[in-house]
């Protein structure tokens, strides 16, 4: 009989907590376009950084972004406001992880908030070869993170299923 062997790639896990990231900005002119409300470039380039925060936090890896979906621009982001970019991981599959980014709009003078922009993200950790690597899983904490978590796998099939009609396509 062999002696017992070390069990590769045990089951980790990490609190979603751990790696919730968040970002505040003032917005000037010179963020917005002639209606004056936000580019979407520049916020989708907040979501896409604090995103990435997120999830090298939870990999403790470097990361690419692999996808983004389910990008919404629900309220328009106004000259002179707050926002606040906010993230979490919300479910690892393998070397993936789904990070949801929102992005909430804040009148200084009012305290008035409201949600703007919401999206979710796909990140693969990778080793120091360049190559994915496996990543550990999501507990989630809150109401929201445990619903997110809990429709988590239905995204990750429809980004895949994506991703093949696309190869088809080609």
């Amino acid at each position: 009989m062999q002696g017992a062997c070390k069990v590769e790639n045990e089951a980790s896990f990490r609190l979603a907590s751990e790696s919730r990231s968040t970002m505040v900005q003032l917005i000037f002119p010179s963020d917005t376009n002639y209606h004056g409300t936000m580019f979407g470039g520049k916020v989708m380039e907040y979501m896409d950084k604090i995103a990435a925060i997120t999830s090298m936090r939870h990999a403790r890896k470097p990361v690419v972004t692999a996808s983004t979906d389910s990008l919404d621009f629900v309220a328009p982001i106004r000259v002179g406001e707050v926002i606040e970019v906010e993230a979490f991981v919300t479910w690892t599959h393998n070397s993936s992880m789904e990070i949801y980014v929102k992005v909430q709009t804040e009148n200084v003078y009012t305290g008035e908030r409201k949600v703007a922009v919401t999206a979710f993200f796909t990140f693969v950790a990778l080793d120091d070869a360049g190559k994915p690597t496996r990543v550990s899983a999501i507990i989630p904490e809150t109401d929201e993170q445990k619903s997110l978590h809990a429709s988590a796998p239905s995204r990750y099939e429809l980004r895949k299923k994506r991703k093949q009609d696309r190869q088809n396509d080609l």
